[in-house]
């Protein structure tokens, strides 16, 4: 089958859970001897090309920052990707069996919906999260929220077969007129499905992702002080880089961590793994997820998760409460602090129990799952507009 995957970044010139489940399922697809094509921006130099086995890797636009001094998305970026594959689709769109995309940034889902009477291509779309009206007025305004909102409803109406990765935005699709029903998928995971082996843990929060301003990741280091104030002596790990970061830096400083919390940026996905390994709990204080799959990762090493509750993540259905980490009722770092002392005091009971919590649902969170049943979707999906 002849397949155009189609998403403004690539991992890992860009890291994110969206860019990996590209990845995998361009490489899966290519594995399975499909051809595959992978639409993305240019984030790389010339002497660096992607080389990605049986993935033939596109750049339909150029390598702007996707990121605002104030951690927004630009709108540039996503119009000129829009527009890339607008193009890329008038072009040889009759090349293609399916186009399978992500909804956001939402102007390529428009652009192949325009471009389909002539390529006649099934359309499959990713709807990683579905915003609520209010949260797009919370991060853009009123004017800019209410135009956001009405292009993510268009983008839903479009005739697809849609994709989603929670109970919560399945439920946000059908609420905001999806034709059809979606296609809820378990899993992301890619990593090695054998149980983990109980083993105790160091005294460390770790804390890994995006630093933006939905991450709050700022909160998570006045939780460690307050959980060390309260007699837990553990330290922290922060991964990960973005516009936060000099708030991170700031707030580690005005705790007086700078000995106890570690902030160093970027690092290697060995270091993220060992790290999770060795860590007493994930702490994950997002406001705002589409899945939550650092959340998986850290159970696959055996390792509980605290996240928080909220409207927005989805990332909470992945939390069994006592059994592979808490879920804590706000960001308000005395309550999460409430929950890594809960965690240290569960200790090595808590660990057993993340650890067979993973081996009964590792088939079902794996990648590979989720790839059968979009195969599925492939030969089954709503062909035309």
């Amino acid at each position: 089958m002849r397949i155009c995957l189609a998403y403004d970044c690539l991992y890992p010139w860009t890291v994110g859970g969206a860019e990996r489940w590209y990845r995998g399922l361009a490489e899966r697809l290519a594995a399975d001897g499909h051809e595959i094509t992978y639409l993305t921006r240019r984030q790389w130099g010339a002497a660096d090309p992607p080389r990605i086995p049986g993935v033939r890797v596109i750049a339909v636009s150029r390598g702007d920052e996707l990121y605002g001094p104030d951690g927004r998305r630009r709108i540039g970026p996503p119009l000129r990707f829009g527009r890339g594959v607008l193009g890329h689709l008038l072009r040889h769109g009759r090349r293609y069996d399916v186009v399978h995309l992500a909804s956001f940034p939402y102007f390529s889902v428009l652009a192949a919906a325009a471009a389909r009477p002539l390529g006649r291509y099934r359309l499959v779309v990713d709807h990683h999260e579905v915003w609520s009206r209010e949260y797009w007025c919370d991060y853009l305004g009123p004017l800019g929220g209410a135009l956001g909102y009405a292009v993510q409803r268009l983008c839903v109406r479009v005739p697809q077969q849609a994709v989603c990765f929670s109970r919560l935005h399945a439920g946000r699709l059908r609420a905001e007129g999806l034709r059809g029903e979606p296609i809820v998928l378990d899993g992301e995971y890619a990593g090695d499905l054998a149980p983990p082996r109980p083993r105790h843990a160091e005294p460390l929060v770790l804390v890994a992702g995006r630093q933006i301003p939905e991450k709050r990741t700022a909160v998570a280091v006045a939780a460690i002080a307050r959980a060390r104030a309260r007699g837990l002596d553990v330290r922290g790990l922060i991964l990960g880089d973005g516009p936060d970061r000099a708030l991170v830096l700031s707030e580690i400083a005005a705790h007086d961590l700078e000995d106890e919390v570690e902030a160093p940026g970027f690092v290697d996905r060995e270091v993220v793994d060992d790290a999770l390994r060795r860590a007493l709990c994930l702490l994950h204080p997002s406001a705002r997820e589409g899945y939550g799959l650092i959340v998986v990762e850290a159970a696959a090493q055996g390792t509980p998760s605290v996240v928080v509750a909220g409207p927005d993540n989805a990332a909470v259905e992945l939390v069994e409460p006592g059994v592979n980490g808490l879920v804590a009722p706000s960001p308000d770092p005395d309550e999460l602090a409430d929950a890594l002392v809960a965690i240290a005091d569960a200790g090595l009971p808590l660990r057993e129990r993340t650890c067979a919590w993973f081996a009964e649902n590792a088939e079902r969170l794996s990648l590979d799952a989720s790839l059968d049943v979009i195969a599925a979707g492939y030969e089954g999906g709503p062909a035309h507009g």
